[in-house]
């Protein structure tokens, strides 16, 4: 049973939430300063209900204001409920300012302030779960170079680049846009022989067709117009190191034949060249395509296939690594919080549901990308959908209320309106209240008519 610090010194009103909500938590009372910071330590609840008139002062609020600040200098994290008098709105924001999560007005209903608590225990819920899998980013997560994870796809990842890094075969890299293939790349070079030699990545989808034999193998003075010197090409910029060929499922097929000598010789010719130029240069190559299919269509050579893939590594989707999900984006979270001075705690139930189920088709470079977002755009603690780029629960088609009636759909869209100015003021119904234009106790009824009332 959750632990629930209420500081009153009235001991009626005391009494009576003890009484209204022993049912649900471990109630524990407090009457003044000291006994709340002693009763904090021992037992360090995570929700507090705090009245700001304490003895010996209790006609002012420096006494509660002493609380509220001594509470969270123990445990920041702590939802502090402040409880003010109807005519103290000053105080109430100042305790906001000071770290409080939310203020309740007297006099006290006990169904309302319940609703408070409750939500204020799940805040504190998902925040400390968010804490935890940043903490798993040390303690579980398996690093490599640029790379992190803990599902076994990427563990097993991990696994043959340890293996393959030490020989000097090629290698072939595949998956999808955004899976990390340069850092596979980038991480089997660190591992290698070769590590103190150079790491030179060149894209062949990028490059004119033109141009790619001349950067790939370099021309000699006056191989074509505009040749006023002699440049070497990336294979010997790699020498003694590594080349990584990034989309090699673009390269031309002239270029395909080339490369293949090269690869079974170790020999290459400049542009307009015609002597042959030992290069000591390991490959590692990298495709998005299908290059069985491409193999079949001839639009790839099946011997350069066999030479560029004497060892393959097959990346794994984000959709498929699981848990990875939250672990990168908690990773994310954190350095991007810091690269903007941003103090973010986490990210929100809703948010954590949509970036577990979406399918991700640009894969951890889009996670990067949408978490960086965030991180700009968010307004409150934690991360929401909206901040994320992600449609919210409102922003449904027409064909959502496909044989609904009328009545039926105006109750849909009013219950996600609800839910979302809840999850976005993170549970502080006041302040959710304030944003949808009704009072207090009329979102506590539209609450109660929805089935959230209770919700946590």
């Amino acid at each position: 049973m959750e632990k629930l610090l209420i500081v009153e010194d009235t001991e009626e009103i005391r009494e009576q939430l003890k009484w209204g909500f022993k049912k649900e938590y471990s109630i524990l009372l407090a009457e003044d300063c000291i006994s709340a910071l002693s009763l904090f330590k021992k037992h360090q609840p995570k929700v507090v209900t705090l009245d700001l008139g304490l003895p010996p002062h209790r006609d002012g609020t420096e006494e509660g204001f002493r609380s509220l600040e001594g509470i969270l200098k123990i445990h920041s994290f702590t939802k502090v409920i402040v409880i003010t008098g109807n005519d103290d709105r000053e105080n109430a924001l100042r305790a906001i300012q000071t770290g409080a999560y939310d203020y309740y007005q007297k006099p006290i209903d006990l169904k309302e302030l319940g609703v408070s608590i409750s939500r204020a225990f799940h805040l504190y819920n998902i925040e400390e779960e968010n804490r935890s899998l940043r903490h798993a980013l040390d303690k579980k997560a398996i690093k490599m170079g640029g790379m992190v994870g803990q599902c076994p796809a990427i563990s097993e990842v991990f696994s043959t680049i340890r293996k393959v890094a030490p020989s000097d075969v090629s290698v072939l890299i595949q998956g999808e846009s955004g899976t990390g293939k340069e850092l596979v790349a980038r991480a089997i070079h660190s591992l290698s022989l070769r590590k103190d030699g150079p790491f030179i990545p060149i894209n062949c989808g990028a490059i004119p067709e033109n141009l790619l034999e001349s950067e790939l193998f370099g021309h000699e003075k006056g191989a074509f117009t505009g040749a006023n010197t002699q440049v070497p090409g990336k294979v010997e910029y790699a020498r003694k190191g590594t080349l990584f060929l990034d989309e090699i499922g673009e390269l031309p097929a002239n270029l395909q034949v080339k490369l293949l000598r090269f690869l079974q010789e170790k020999t290459l010719q400049r542009v307009g060249g015609r002597v042959d130029i030992e290069v000591d240069t390991r490959i590692i190559a990298a495709t998005n395509v299908d290059i069985a299919e491409a193999i079949e269509k001839g639009l790839f050579r099946e011997d350069l296939y066999y030479r560029i893939g004497v060892l393959m590594i097959k990346l794994p989707p984000l959709r498929e690594r699981g848990g990875d999900i939250m672990l990168l984006a908690n990773l994310f979270l954190m350095r991007f919080s810091e690269d903007f001075r941003k103090k973010l705690k986490g990210f929100s139930a809703s948010s954590i549901d949509m970036l577990q189920s979406y399918e991700w088709p640009g894969n951890v470079r889009e996670l990067e990308n949408k978490i960086q977002r965030a991180v700009v755009m968010a307004e409150g603690s934690v991360v929401e959908p909206e901040d994320l780029g992600f449609k919210t629960r409102l922003g449904q088609s027409v064909s959502t209320f496909a044989g609904m009636t009328l009545r039926e759909a105006r109750d849909r869209v009013e219950r996600d309106m609800i839910f979302a100015a809840i999850e976005k003021h993170n549970g502080n119904i006041a302040r959710a209240a304030g944003g949808l234009g009704v009072s207090r106790p009329t979102l506590y009824d539209l609450m109660k008519k929805h089935g959230l009332y209770s919700a946590s």
